[in-house]
């Protein structure tokens, strides 16, 4: 393997890609959560919603910040190691990530300091429009991004050269390129499984500890509801985006499925050890035409395999092929555990199961996993080309030596390994403390004498979760 600028350069982007689509994933999810939770806490008044939003809030705003620190190092890039591709694709997608920023970040950052210090300076409706305006944010974050991949996999409504540079001649086909809806719906329902599990995970782990924890016991429930409901939803719509690969990237498909030759009545390769050397498979454990079947639909249907592409243009095959398995084997555990979870909710149960609580523990990183795992497949699938069947990989990559990319690729791994394992095991001793602790971020109720509640005055709205009786003296004494 040489390591010259390219391939330097493209672990360098994979390396920093990988650490930043984990905060997005997360704070996509959990931006709605909170939304979700305010919102039950103002129609039930069920303090235990709040106490949830208050720890959780906590967790949102050290992900969202290290999600964006992450993502100004990756524009960068664009143009440090990825020159000849930001000049030839700017006129096109330069405009999309810009949209990104300006509609969609710009709304996240203005509401966000509403969501987190504004909870006793403004009403509590106020204060739930900015949480549901972040959330929003991050959803029309999502959009744009993944509008901008989805035209480098499938590209539309443009025109020009590698030469004489691309621009835009229809912008609803350059955004709604012919992959990004299924794509789309795809990474935000795998946002929202991410975060189920990690707080299925939290929750789980408290109440091992101690079962009588209200707040834990109903988050947990609230996650374990996603995820019977959004797992197998997002089986079906990967189905699609998979059907999506084999219409407009076959060479990809037959990379993840590991079909060499074109043939009908395919067989659905188990596991298998793809080697592109060889153009073919050292050995595989399969289900004959399956293959066919879930690509095409039926058993006779013809599937093109690698054969019929040049060497140069196939992808890497064995990255591809397990990272996909990778995805799908936690995509059909995500469904067991929701499963599990709502058979046990309905009998009452789910608090005192130790087994399932620790397999939620286990799986609460597993939504990451997967998420990376889906990018590989997506980023290492579509190779050779950064704009499939436009401009390659090789052609993209800046005039650099290999000396100054290794460089900036060591003092990336020194500086993530730094920050970000500082930052995630600050995260997760939140996580170990528990919901319960955002309880505590109001100040004490005072002692109150006997016949205190016969005198109680009601809720002050100026102060979500206050009442005007919890207030003491001027002169410091408490009122008969």
């Amino acid at each position: 393997m040489d390591f010259d600028a390219l391939l330097l350069s493209r672990i360098q982007f994979a390396f920093t890609i990988a650490f930043h689509i984990i905060f997005p994933s997360f704070t996509i999810g959990l931006a709605s959560y909170l939304a979700v939770l305010e919102g039950l806490w103002l129609v039930t008044r069920n303090e235990a919603f709040k106490s949830l939003y208050l720890f959780w809030v906590k967790v949102f705003a050290i992900s969202f910040g290290m999600g964006v620190v992450s993502g100004v190092v990756m524009s960068y890039q664009l143009g440090t190691n990825w020159a000849v591709f930001s000049a030839v694709a700017a006129p096109v997608i330069g405009p999309l990530f810009a949209f990104e920023v300006l509609a969609a970040f710009f709304l996240e950052a203005s509401f966000l300091g509403v969501m987190l210090f504004g909870w006793k300076k403004v009403g509590p409706r106020l204060h739930f429009l900015a949480t549901v305006l972040v959330a929003l944010g991050t959803l029309m974050s999502a959009f744009w991004i993944i509008s901008a991949n989805s035209w480098m996999q499938s590209p539309a409504g443009f025109e020009g050269t590698v030469e004489t540079g691309l621009r835009a001649v229809s912008w609803l086909q350059v955004i709604f390129s012919p992959t990004f809806p299924e794509r789309l719906v795809h990474m935000v329902l795998a946002a929202y499984l991410t975060t189920a599990l990690v707080v299925a995970g939290a929750s789980a782990y408290r109440l091992l500890r101690d079962p009588g924890e209200g707040e834990s016991a109903l988050a947990l429930r609230m996650a374990v509801g996603m995820l019977a409901i959004v797992a197998p939803m997002q089986l079906l719509v990967g189905d699609l985006s998979g059907k999506d690969v084999e219409r407009h990237q076959p060479a990809k498909l037959a990379a993840i499925e590991g079909f060499w030759e074109t043939r009908s009545e395919q067989a659905f390769h188990i596991v298998a050890w793809p080697d592109r050397d060889i153009q073919g498979n050292h050995w595989e454990l399969s289900i004959p035409k399956l293959g066919s079947w879930i690509t095409g639909g039926a058993t006779d249907a013809e599937i093109q395999g690698l054969r019929d592409f040049p060497r140069e243009d196939q992808p890497p095959v064995l990255p591809v092929f397990w990272a996909f398995r990778v995805m799908v084997g936690l995509g059909v555990a995500m469904i067991g555990l929701g499963f599990w979870g709502a058979w046990l909710c309905w009998r009452g149960k789910i608090i005192h199961a130790a087994a399932f609580l620790r397999s939620c523990v286990l799986m609460s990183p597993m939504g990451f996993v997967a998420v990376i795992a889906g990018w590989m497949v997506a980023e290492i699938g579509r190779q050779p080309y950064v704009i499939y069947g436009v401009l390659r990989t090789e052609d993209a990559v800046s005039p650099i030596g290999a000396g100054e990319v290794s460089t900036s690729l060591l003092a990336f791994l020194v500086v993530y390994a730094v920050v970000f394992s500082v930052g995630a095991l600050y995260i997760l001793r939140l996580l170990a403390q528990g919901p319960v602790t955002g309880v505590h971020e109001e100040p004490p109720t005072p002692h109150r004498p006997p016949g205190w509640a016969l005198a109680a005055a009601p809720e002050d709205p100026g102060e979500p979760g206050h009442k005007a009786s919890d207030k003491a003296d001027p002169n410091g004494e408490d009122r008969p």
